[in-house]
């Protein structure tokens, strides 16, 4: 079923959903099982599954020099999907990332997912690779997130690439892309995010899962100016759980976010690393609390492959 029907089914009520990171190569899938499991209870629709984009992993030769080799750690992203929907019933929406995929890769991907009765992709630009400054697309791959939506949306009306065909038997996905509260790390201003957004959703996109935040009035405020630009597709909030200290740095750093003083506060006064989650988890909670309360239509959880905290969260609300 697709998230925008589940959401209108749901009659008002907000849904919980979480994301979900694939296991490193050569790793079981019964760890990714294990954290999945106890989330069950609270009944989600969905379950997000990402995607990583390549990256260079460096070899040791027998002559002492090191030989720089591409390489994908967490491969397996539609595979996964196709073992939630058996395991657990639950629609899985894989991630698909401009960066590091041709289109012709592409549409196979989303030929696949067709195959195994997928409904809904996540349409992601991608982050660029460590040793780039700024995001570049490969050859035959896209630049934009928005041109990515597109051939998903043409594949949608049955024209495949280089128009070699056209299909009588259609895909109908459901494609979700990404918000920023607080735009996006490389948008000159917000404004500008806001247009290259409903670009996005222009192209077909069907409903928008936020970035990380922890002031819900930037959701809000970012709910509202959307709405006045004539974005009125389901803007889902999603939600990260403080979970360590070096948290303060890190998540301001690389996704260019703002952390409340009263946050940051509450985290410096601890002194275990099991304090620090509880701050992440109370915190999480409030934030849950108020969001629910203004009727937005999911929960999204970004869980990093862990359960125990958004569990603590979700026990709370759901």
């Amino acid at each position: 079923m697709k998230i925008t029907e589940h959401i209108k089914n749901s009659n008002g009520k907000t849904l919980f959903s979480f994301e979900i990171i694939p296991p490193k190569k050569g790793n079981s899938i019964q760890e990714l099982y294990d954290n999945i499991d106890p989330l069950m209870e609270f009944n989600p629709p969905f379950i997000d599954v990402t995607t990583s984009r390549e990256e260079y992993l460096y070899i040791s030769k027998e002559n002492g020099l090191l030989e720089r080799k591409i390489t994908r750690m967490r491969p397996g992203t539609v595979g996964i999907c196709a073992a939630i929907k058996h395991k657990y019933k639950v629609d899985p929406v894989p991630h698909v990332l401009c960066g590091g995929f041709t289109k012709e890769e592409t549409e196979y991907l989303l030929v696949d997912c067709h195959y195994l009765g997928i409904d809904n992709v996540m349409a992601l630009r991608g982050d660029a690779m460590s040793h780039q400054k700024y995001f570049e697309p490969i050859d035959g791959g896209h630049e934009y997130a928005s041109d990515l939506v597109a051939q998903i949306h043409n594949l949608n009306t049955g024209k495949y690439l280089h128009d070699v065909q056209e299909s009588i038997d259609k895909t109908d996905f459901c494609v979700g892309v990404a918000g920023y509260p607080e735009k996006h790390l490389e948008a000159p201003s917000l404004q500008t995010d806001l247009k290259r957004l409903k670009e996005k959703v222009d192209a077909g996109a069907d409903y928008i899962v936020t970035q990380m935040f922890f002031d819900n009035k930037k959701y809000f405020e970012f709910v509202e100016v959307a709405k006045n630009m004539g974005i009125h597709v389901p803007i889902i909030p999603g939600i990260k759980p403080l979970a360590v200290k070096r948290h303060l740095q890190l998540l301001p750093q690389v996704f260019r976010i703002d952390l409340p003083e009263v946050l940051i506060s509450e985290v410096e006064k601890c002194t275990t690393n099991q304090q620090i989650k509880q701050v992440g988890i109370e915190w999480a909670i409030q934030q849950s609390k108020e969001l629910l309360a203004a009727g937005v239509p999911v929960l999204h959880y970004y869980s990093m492959g862990k359960s125990d905290n958004i569990r603590e969260i979700a026990s709370k609300l759901f």
